[in-house]
Order: C-alpha cells, then structure tokens, then sequence
C-alpha cells in the first residue's frame, strides 16, 4: 500500500458507489468495488429517479465523456409539466417546466436499473458482486481490511461505505449515527405503457409529474418513463443517429428489461397499513393500494388494479438523525451510508452523486500528493456533513413523507389538505409566483458543489 498512490475499497455497487468508482479509475487511483447482489441484473431498481443539475455535472465529471453521453441518451423523456391534482384527476396547478436540452441544466427522469447498468459499464475488473461486507479491521500502519460474509477479506488503504441505509460500516464505524422510521410507509407499482393505459391520461398528466394530494390522508405520485428504445430493446427510430449509435453499441440492453411503464406511488401514515405491510408482495400489494384508494378516479384505479404484481414494493420511509463531526481515519462514507433522506425533495441520489465527486476530488488530490489521505478525508467529510444533513431536514418539510405531518390527522388534516391546494392553486395562477416557483425547483436541485 502507497500512501501516495492509494488503493480504494467500495462497499456498495450503487449509484455513488460506482460514480466514485468511475471517477477515481480515470484518475488513475486503484479501486475496487464489492456488492452483495449476486450479479448486475439483481435487485428491484426501475423505478425512477429524478437526476438534476447537481447529479448530472457529478457524473459528467467522473465518468468517461462517452458513458456521459450514454447516461444522457438512456434517461427517459423529461417531465414537461410539474401537476397538482386531486384523486379525481383534477387539477390543482400545473407548472410548464424547463426543456431537457441542456445536458446539465435540467432535470432528468432516470430508471433506476438502467441507470445502474449505465454505471456498470466498462467496470468488469473493477466490480465484484456476491460480495456482502459485514466489518472491517484498521491496521496500525494505515492500512483497512475489509471482512466479507463469505469469510474472505480485502485490504486498502482507504474503506468508503457506500453501502446504503443498513450499512454494516456505518454501524460499526459510528454505531451513533442511527436511522429512524419517518412514520410513512410508500407502495410503488409499475404499470406498462400502452394504448389503452396512455388513454386514461390527459395530456398534462402524460408528460408530466405529478404530485397527488387526496382526501382522507393519502398522498400519491404519477409519472410516466418513455425511453428511446422499443419493446425489443432496439433504438427506436427518430430519435437522432447519435443517440441511436450510443444505444446500438451500448452492451447494458442486455442486461435492463426496462420499457416504457406508468409508475404511481402511493403513501401514507404507517398505521394505514397492516402490521405485515413488508413482507407483503404482488398481487396482496396491489390490493392494499386499491383499498386506500377507495373514491379515486375510475382511470387511477384501473392503472393501479393493471400494475405489474411482480413490480410492486413496499418502502418503509426512513432518516438519518444527524451526528457531530469525528476525527477523519481510513474510512469514510458516502449517500445513504451517511444520510438517509426520505423522497420528499428527489435529493437522495443527486447527493450521493454530488459526495462521490467531491470525494474523488480529495481522493485524487491525495494521489497527487498534494494533500495526505486524512487530510482529503477531513476535507470531504467538513463539506459532505453539513449540506448532507441539510437535504436530510428538507426532505422531511411539507411534502407529505413525515408521519407527523398535519396532512395524516383526522381533523386538521382537512384544513392541511386545503391548504396545500389552495397554496399551489394561488402560485400557479400569479405569473410572478409560478415562475418563482419553478426557478427554486431548478436553483435547489442544481445546488453548487
């Protein structure tokens, strides 16, 4: 082990994971991944997630120009609107949104699994799956090992847990540094694209996102992922022959079954939902939706009772309580290994995206000697703890995914209920306000790094 010239363990194939992982190879520091999924079509990932400016100028700067463009070619098509609607189908507010064509300015619909096959690409040598670390050991002359479930080891000089919200790292390393039930509970269904299903859509709805806020306590989320390629996993044609040229060589169709779908969420207060609601799956799923959805519209109900059993997931909301500053060493961590965000604000991967490249740039730094490994640590983690932090409160402000929020009540919830219609409602009809409203949308999520 050189300090000069570090060699880096990731715990955690995920989306911060293997943007640091792509960043530091080009870079030219050593680094090795370990996941515990079995192999790279493993585990649910297609839903979306949104990728703003701060998420997209992270992965520009650590990944190959080529895979950049990849990840821009593979995004869905971008939400036109921002919608507010009622269970009835409707609306509250609509906001036009910005156009996609800036690759880093605005903000992108990404499905999970692609996104995540887009990452693993070209990372053969660099990933190894079936690898589940349960703890590490650091070593008096600076060096970390890694322990993994299946009894083997490995050794570097710096161990980044980008292992997610159970992290096995961060519960050692900081066993202070808890999550907690954000008293919400989402089932997330997928429903496919077709004639029939884009039929019960308007045309606001159908290119856009949209925030559901219904009576009785039930919140909810629609969006629909077109993707420039066809039920056969072909580029479809007229969507350009440069993207089509990313898409025909690009080997992650091989692996990503992800075509066009309506994805709906709905959510609400934990005690809504039976004391069983994880391990509950498929169609039993689909049922509890339906039932908590008792008086919606005939169109969001027949999207609901058409979902793919297979597809639908219980998501129990979680957080971070925030924790002090510590003493920097040679482990450190990243995304949801450090803060866990609920869904409120969209922020949770495009602040892993954004730790992953302040991290390779410390890393880097140290590589070049200019700085010692702990004192790229320190750096990261002095920035990394306060705005982290920070999206962890926001996301749990006004937007439904906090259990204690007026919405879930049994009286005030009404007025609460009223009253967000009604906020929305006055800002989308007052120039002034809409376009306020749409420009923090874009300056929040395209924070400077």
């Amino acid at each position: 082990m050189s300090p000069s010239r570090p060699h880096v363990l990731v715990i955690g194939a995920g989306t911060g994971g293997l943007c640091l992982a792509h960043g530091l190879r080009r870079a030219g520091v050593s680094v090795a991944v370990y996941e515990r999924h079995r192999a790279r079509t493993d585990g649910l990932l297609g839903y979306r997630v949104g990728i703003g400016p701060t998420g997209s100028r992270a992965l520009r700067e650590c990944l190959p120009p080529e895979l950049f463009d990849t990840f821009v070619a593979t995004c869905a098509r971008s939400p036109a609107y921002f919608n507010v609607i009622t269970e009835k189908l409707r609306q509250t507010a609509s906001f036009a949104l910005r156009p996609d064509t800036d690759p880093l300015g605005t903000d992108r619909s990404v499905s999970r699994m692609t996104l995540r096959q887009v990452l693993l690409t070209g990372m053969d040598d660099v990933v190894h799956f079936d690898r589940t670390c349960v703890g590490y050991e650091q070593h008096d002359d600076g060096a970390v090992t890694a322990r993994f479930a299946d009894g083997g080891t490995a050794t570097g000089d710096l161990l980044v847990a980008a292992d997610g919200t159970h992290s096995a790292i961060r519960r050692q390393y900081l066993p202070h540094a808890v999550t907690r039930d954000a008293g919400t509970i989402n089932i997330a269904m997928k429903i496919p694209l077709t004639e029939h299903t884009r039929s019960l859509l308007t045309e606001r709805i159908l290119h856009g996102i949209s925030l559901i806020f219904a009576n009785g306590g039930v919140m909810g989320i629609l969006h629909v992922m077109e993707f420039k390629w066809d039920t056969t996993g072909r580029p479809r044609s007229g969507i350009g022959s440069a993207d089509a040229e990313l898409l025909g060589h690009w080997p992650g169709l091989l692996y990503d079954n992800t075509r066009d779908y309506i994805a709906i969420v709905v959510w609400s207060a934990t005690r809504r939902f039976p004391a069983d609601i994880m391990r509950r799956r498929g169609e039993d799923l689909v049922q509890i939706a339906l039932e908590l959805t008792r008086g919606w519209h005939p169109h969001l109900r027949e999207l609901i009772a058409r979902s793919d059993p297979g597809s639908c997931l219980p998501v129990k909301v979680a957080t971070s309580e925030p924790v002090p500053p510590w003493k920097p060493s040679t482990v450190t961590l990243l995304g949801d290994a450090i803060h866990t965000m609920t869904p409120g604000r969209g922020s949770g991967a495009n602040t892993a995206l954004r730790d992953a490249a302040l991290l390779c740039r410390q890393i880097t730094a140290a590589a070049n000697g200019e700085k010692t490994l702990l004192d790229a640590v320190g750096t990261y983690e002095a920035q990394m703890l306060p705005y982290g932090f920070a999206r962890v409160a926001d996301s749990l402000k006004d937007n439904g995914t906090n259990g204690d929020d007026a919405l879930y009540r049994p009286v005030v919830g009404r007025l609460a209920l009223l009253g967000a219609r009604g906020y929305f409602g006055v800002v989308s009809r007052v120039p002034r306000l809409r376009q306020r409203f749409v420009d923090e949308i874009y300056a929040y999520r395209g924070a400077p790094d």
